[in-house]
């Protein structure tokens, strides 16, 4: 794992480029600390800088910029190429190689096949900027379901990119404008969903996705064209159009053949590997698939906290001792978990609320402790429909239908979801305003449905001066057909968006910042075109999600010990924002220093701290949300 950045410019520009790009990398150096390297053609006009936390060929051969045998390319990449090997192989003649690092086995496809072809023959995680000195083209690249950030755009007369947005800061003249359109989305959804950054002018790579920036294009100012390699949305197509017909064994052994095929080479490492280890379901299975391949105990690793509702330390340490891992275990006190939380804005370079992001950074550093890589479980609720909300979906549809026929459509949506999806309106939204805007936002689109469901505020424009909510997201959100199941497009579009841009974000930014490979084999694109081949009914069955997923791992597990209610990867938010949070809660929420800082309404948030302060728990997914914006604000220096 490691991390990436670097420029590309127009017209005359002096500056000592070898320390800039040192100082990129320096804001960064958390992602890969065991050494940096910069590379600067002054004539050419292109700055890369690299950050290299070494796990595949840990000599020298590995570092990072890299250039090709050719001398063409200078890559400079971040990741993992889990079948390097194959791909080597595959290379006719077969080049004379340094080391048996993957980012050489990249470089070579590169200058042997071209950028589309390799990416499409790749399995991995990555990100990665490539520079052609023949045609003096930039390209930018990202992994099939975005596991591995990559942040560009234009700054001024330069083409900025960066695994995060920290390192721009080093870049001389960087001065960022807050992206207030940007921020109307955070508050909705807890995070910044691509393609959009909290700067504007910058943006994200859209998973699956190159973009080139040609010399023309560089001249001339334009964005670089964005291209797409693999489509999520195509695999979900053809999975309805042909799904498999199989039985439930056969369907069973696939996935863990698929699976155990993503974890053997996931597993692959010059350094010491391990597992999280919850005790839900997709963790168990891949920590049970891992010990299944391995001569020695799998060691792994749980946070437990200490109030019962939110521990699940006791599970996991059952499953462990039934697979036999070398189990580490960490029970967390109430003030070892607060102390995070001022440090979370600075950890998250761009506003960032999904609250489980405190025990995923505990847990990373526990890891930390004794591996360098780190194997999840992520990615399996999105897949095989593991979250209660599907199943509540579906009833709340329901009841809607069965309200009384004079309500009309928008009205009976009102009436069955008005309850469930108030809390999740500040209160300074008020009830006529709730109602005249319920059936514009709810009435019997699915789509609306699932933002309301999954929105921390509905109305977040109220909140942000001079702010505008966009159409977020990727252009392909409505593409799944009406006529599919609300669940199924729930799924969809949670694989879409929630997943690479809170999950994935949450999971990349807690390893990286304690220099922590995690690896998520469940996200192998193998898997997930699997998963999108197999019916409704290997998924959902008797109310229950995952059953293809739990039928594997009760092959290696016994069912007892892991039936039991989804408790989820959470903490005590709204206990510690009335107890030990509050006074850090309340300076940042002064209404003096909301007022002076000019960018939410002062009268909007001091209205929604009282209203939870009051009694109304639900509000605290809203007030976090409020409280990370104002935390990495502090930490920013933000032109308005």
């Amino acid at each position: 794992m490691c991390g990436l950045a670097g420029a590309l410019w127009r017209g005359a520009r002096q500056a000592d480029w070898q320390q800039v790009g040192k100082d990129m990398a320096q804001r960064i150096r958390h992602r890969g600390p065991d050494s940096h390297g910069v590379w600067c053609d002054p004539q050419a006009r292109v700055l890369l800088s690299h950050v290299r936390l070494s796990i595949v060929d840990l000599s020298a051969a590995g570092h990072q910029p890299m250039h090709s045998a050719c001398g063409r390319y200078v890559l400079v990449f971040n990741g993992e190429i889990y079948n390097h090997q194959a791909l080597r192989a595959r290379l006719n003649p077969v080049p004379v190689f340094r080391g048996h690092s993957d980012t050489e086995t990249l470089l070579a496809c590169f200058a042997d096949w071209g950028v589309e072809a390799t990416l499409r023959a790749a399995v991995g995680m990555f990100a990665f900027a490539l520079w052609d000195a023949h045609t003096q083209t930039l390209t930018l690249g990202r992994d099939r379901l975005g596991e591995k950030p990559l942040f560009y755009g234009w700054h001024g007369d330069a083409m900025l990119f960066a695994s995060e947005l920290k390192a721009l800061a080093a870049w001389p003249g960087w001065s960022p404008q807050l992206d207030r359109d940007a921020l109307t989305l955070f508050l909705r959804h807890g995070y910044v969903p691509a393609p959009y950054s909290i700067w504007a002018g910058i943006g994200k790579l859209s998973p699956g996705c190159y973009a080139v920036l040609d010399a023309r294009a560089r001249e001339a100012g334009e964005p670089p064209q964005v291209r797409a390699y693999w489509s999520l949305t195509e695999v979900m197509a053809q999975g309805r159009a042909q799904p498999l017909q199989v039985g439930d064994d056969e369907a069973v052994t696939l996935l863990e053949r698929r699976l155990s095929d993503s974890i053997g080479a996931q597993m692959l490492a010059d350094v010491p590997l391990g597992a999280f280890l919850s005790g839900g379901v997709d963790s168990s299975t891949v920590v049970a698939l891992m010990q299944a391949q391995s001569t020695q105990p799998v060691r792994t690793f749980t946070i437990g906290f200490d109030q019962p509702g939110f521990n699940e330390a006791e599970h996991a340490k059952a499953v462990a001792s039934h697979l036999g891992t070398a189990h580490t275990e960490l029970y967390v006190q109430g003030g070892d978990a607060l102390a995070l939380a001022p440090r979370l804005g600075a950890l998250y370079d761009e506003p960032f609320a999904d609250s489980s992001q405190i025990p995923t950074l505990l847990v990373a550093q526990l890891a930390r402790q004794s591996v360098t890589v780190a194997l999840s479980g992520d990615g399996g609720d999105e897949l095989f429909a593991g979250y209660s909300r599907y199943a509540h979906a579906n009833a709340l549809r329901e009841r809607a239908r069965q309200a009384p026929a004079w309500l009309g459509g928008a009205g009976r949506a009102a009436a069955a979801m008005l309850a469930p999806l108030a809390v999740h309106w500040p209160a300074a939204s008020h009830w006529r305003d709730k109602l005249d805007k319920l059936p514009s936002v709810l009435g019997n689109d699915d789509l609306a449905f699932y933002q309301a469901q999954m929105s921390y505020c509905l109305y977040p424009e109220r909140a942000v001066l001079a702010g505008h909510e966009p159409r977020y997201g990727l252009s392909d959100v409505r593409a799944i057909p009406a006529d599919r199941p609300l669940a199924e497009r729930m799924m969809a579009w949670d694989t879409l968006n929630y997943l690479p841009d809170d999950i994935l974000v949450k999971v990349d930014r807690a390893c990286m910042a304690v220099s922590l490979e995690g690896r998520i084999p469940l996200l192998d694109h193998r898997v997930v075109e699997l998963a999108w081949q197999l019916p409704p009914q290997y998924k959902v069955r008797q109310g229950q999600g995952k059953w293809v997923l739990r039928q594997v791992l009760y092959r290696h597990v016994p069912p007892a010990l892991i039936e039991r209610p989804k408790k989820g990867f959470s903490v005590p938010v709204a206990a510690w924002l009335r107890g030990p949070l509050r006074d850090w809660a309340e300076t940042l929420l002064d209404a003096q220093r909301l007022q002076e800082e000019a960018v939410l309404r002062p009268e909007w948030v001091r209205q929604l701290w009282r209203d939870f302060l009051s009694g109304r728990d639900a509000l605290h997914y809203a007030v976090w949300t409020v409280l990370m914006f104002q935390a990495w604000q502090e930490g920013q220096r933000v032109t308005h």
